[in-house]
């Protein structure tokens, strides 16, 4: 109920409990492929988180800390909004590392919050990042968040005009974000006095990229908050929208009995099945959640799904959605819908995108009040178990991983094949039990795998080689193929080298001498003249013989 004191304004306290109207759209603009923001508004509830991280977990982060949030949606704290308002954001930046913990490839990620819970008369305001609120009350339209940039921090110490912001190179750079970055980030938190006629924009960064003279006038002139919210978005989709664009538009008023289906957003589609969780199930404790559920389900195990209807005439017992007993530890994405069909709302971006998918966050050993990380891992059972595709996975898809894997064991295999197929086109010439030998392939091992077989051993014993030729034969004579070893081992056999164009030839004869003539004998060597001139010598040049000229 309203505060019963008097303000210090003068305006007189409202006589009955006041509530949020609102409207909320998201758009994932005309440059991103994906959307990264996330946004959920309620009767006291509205907030709106901007998630980054690129390609792996900006969704998620968004996606994550919305879900976690949307039970604040009520207004009996006794007290103490503004401390569970803390606590909860808190409770989800740990719960943001937890899934970190468990995925490493979301390492980094992280998102912004701005969040207004309307309880008791009181509206308390919590923020970090640079998504913005704004309000409009007696004609003053006023921003109420401070964004935690790095180009923000430079105005604030006067090194930074405020018209320069928008062209400098760093603008985007935050300070202060949630996620896995901070155990314990420092969140902006004030309780603010609330009036019948206050008028609040919450919105991401994408709607910077509207003049903010433009964004003004639409807050001002549009009454209607659909229409508003339309309009703000297409502004930004006209402006180009390089960035995802997320805007709620609330405004404050007393509650009637025809607001309870104020612009309300069912998630699921309207069934008759009966109601075997009842809504309340999101605020209870893990016993009551276990207790709900064990009433509604019967013995079922987890992952069980029944035809909706009661059974045998029980309230509730076997209806859908009764996925899990233990709700203490698993939030089903039945029973989470069911939270979110249970009053008016609009949940919109990445966690709208997550509950539509059965793609929820949970963790095991929380109360469901204090739910997310692990995310998207527990989908919701269907009849005939049919599976669907998550839009925002947890953990990496096994089978891209499996994939992968093989693909890089065929390429390794298909290379060593190829090797050693080249190697066996390849010989050499090597020692084998003490005589010249030839191989078939190469010298060398792959580990314990020889790369080369015997081809045939000569009679050629290498003790009857020269030295040299020993050790050239011992540290192996490559040959192209195995005709030029077998060339190989005729050369160690007939001149005991194994290169005829270098160790077998011959000295050349003297000169005046011919290799026609053979040598003459001393016997029959006639003397010569004492006055005779030897013949000048023949011109011809001295020949070379081969290992393959002997042959």
């Amino acid at each position: 109920m309203a505060a019963t004191q008097t303000p210090a304004n003068g305006h007189q306290p409202p006589q009955r409990p006041l509530i949020m109207r609102f409207a909320a759209r998201s758009d994932v603009g005309r440059i991103r492929s994906k959307n990264d923001d996330s946004a959920y508004a309620g009767r006291h509830l509205a907030v709106v988180a901007d998630g980054m991280g690129g390609h792996a977990g900006g969704d998620v982060a968004s996606a994550a800390t919305v879900l976690d949030m949307i039970h604040l949606d009520r207004g009996g704290y006794h007290g103490d909004a503004g401390t569970v308002l803390a606590d909860e954001i808190q409770t989800a930046n740990s719960l943001l590392s937890e899934l970190v913990h468990q995925n490493p490839k979301l390492a980094g990620m992280g998102t912004t919050v701005t969040a207004l819970l309307l309880a008791e008369g009181q509206l308390h305001f919590a923020h970090i990042g640079d998504s913005r609120a704004y309000r409009l009350r007696d004609g003053e339209f006023k921003q109420v968040s401070v964004d935690h940039t790095f180009v923000q921090r430079l105005i604030d110490e006067g090194r930074l005009r405020p018209e320069e912001a928008e062209s400098h190179p760093h603008k985007n750079v935050l300070m202060r974000v949630l996620g896995d970055v901070d155990a314990s980030p420092e969140l902006d938190l004030d309780v603010l006095d609330v009036r019948p006629g206050d008028r609040w924009l919450l919105c991401s960064d994408g709607l910077n990229y509207v003049a903010g003279h433009a964004v003004e006038r639409t807050v001002r002139e549009t009454k209607d908050l659909r229409e508003c919210v339309e309009t703000l978005v297409d502004l930004t989709l006209e402006a180009g929208s390089p960035d995802n664009v997320t805007v709620i538009m609330v405004e404050i008023v007393e509650e009637t009995p025809d607001d309870v289906s104020t612009a309300a957003v069912d998630v699921i589609p309207s069934t008759s099945t009966a109601a075997a969780v009842p809504a309340a199930a999101l605020k209870e404790t893990p016993e009551e959640a276990g207790n709900a559920a064990a009433n509604g389900a019967g013995d079922a195990g987890a992952g069980d799904t029944r035809d909706a209807g009661p059974a045998n005439g029980t309230n509730g017992s076997g209806a859908a959605g009764a996925t899990d007993p233990h709700l203490g530890e698993h939030l089903s994405a039945e029973v989470l819908r069911e939270e979110l069909a249970s009053r008016p709302h609009e949940l919109v971006g990445a966690a709208a995108s997550a509950a539509e998918s059965g793609s929820i966050p949970t963790i095991a050993g929380r109360t469901v009040a204090r739910r997310a990380a692990t995310l998207l891992t527990h989908k919701a059972e269907r009849p005939g178990n049919d599976a669907e595709d998550t839009l925002v996975p947890l953990k990496p898809r096994r089978w891209v991983t499996w994939t992968i894997a093989a693909s890089v064991l065929v390429v390794l295999t298909v290379g060593l094949w190829l090797g050693y197929a080249w190697t066996q086109t390849r010989y050499y010439v090597g020692e084998s039990d003490s005589r010249v030998a030839i191989y078939n392939g190469v010298s060398q091992r792959l580990g314990p795998i020889g790369l080369s077989t015997l081809e045939t051993v000569t009679e050629i014993r290498m003790d009857s080689l020269p030295p040299f030729s020993q050790q050239r034969v011992r540290q192996t004579v490559p040959a192209n193929d195995l005709y030029d070893a077998q060339r190989i081992v005729k050369n160690l056999e007939l001149t005991g080298t194994t290169s005829p164009e270098e160790d077998c030839a011959t000295p050349s004869p003297s000169p005046g001498a011919t290799t026609s003539a053979p040598a003459p004998t001393e016997s029959a060597a006639p003397a010569p003249a004492p006055d005779a001139s030897p013949a000048p010598a023949s011109p011809s040049p001295s020949p070379t013989v081969t290992c393959e000229a002997v042959q």
